[in-house]
């Protein structure tokens, strides 16, 4: 029998880095106790560190490593972790991920899938279950009240995660710089850097 840390590090062996960096924020994440029989998330971060470290002259390996540097607890979902990874390939700065929104009285809102709390933008992204009713209704709320607390709200959508993400790195850019940031005063790490 395997781990699923050991199966993160053998399919290090075929998948490219971002597919890795999307099952490592799957096996990281804390999950939401509301909705998932579970309260610890499946791995650590130190935990895929250590699978590597055990494996060095496994093929893969490099590419793993690479992938680890870039894996972050706080995405609910393989698109939320492609959008950051996007959002980094365009040198903008990495976003918070689930953190709650803070107002400046320093009352604590919901808390958005990606934030840049220096910029007060808040980014979510609108999966499927986001086409109900009643999901629909709660994401206008939740918009109202983001903007009562006065913070810029971004919507993204399946459609503009397609071409590498450019339409919601567009979108998010314009934002941005919109609210204040300029290009390069926060640089993005590189890939490969860990």
């Amino acid at each position: 029998m395997t781990s699923r840390t050991k199966t993160w590090l053998d399919l290090a062996q075929i998948l490219p880095v971002d597919d890795l960096v999307v099952i490592g924020d799957h096996l990281v994440r804390k999950p939401r106790r509301n909705l998932e029989n579970r309260n610890k998330p499946h791995a650590a971060i130190a935990d895929l560190r250590d699978v590597i470290a055990a494996h060095k002259g496994m093929r893969g390996v490099a590419r793993a490593a690479e992938a680890v540097g870039l894996v972050r607890v706080g995405a609910d979902s393989a698109q939320e972790t492609r959008l950051r990874l996007a959002l980094l390939d365009a040198g903008l700065p990495e976003p918070m991920l689930n953190q709650p929104l803070v107002d400046d009285s320093g009352r604590s809102w919901h808390s958005p899938d990606m934030q840049y709390r220096e910029f007060k933008i808040a980014i979510e992204y609108e999966g499927d279950h986001h086409r109900s009713a009643e999901q629909m209704a709660r994401d206008v709320r939740r918009g109202d009240i983001t903007a009562a607390a006065g913070w810029l709200e971004r919507r993204i959508t399946k459609g503009e995660m397609s071409n590498g993400a450019r339409a919601a790195v567009a979108k998010i850019r314009t934002a941005l710089v919109d609210q204040g940031w300029s290009p390069g005063s926060a640089p993005a790490p590189e890939r490969g850097s860990s």
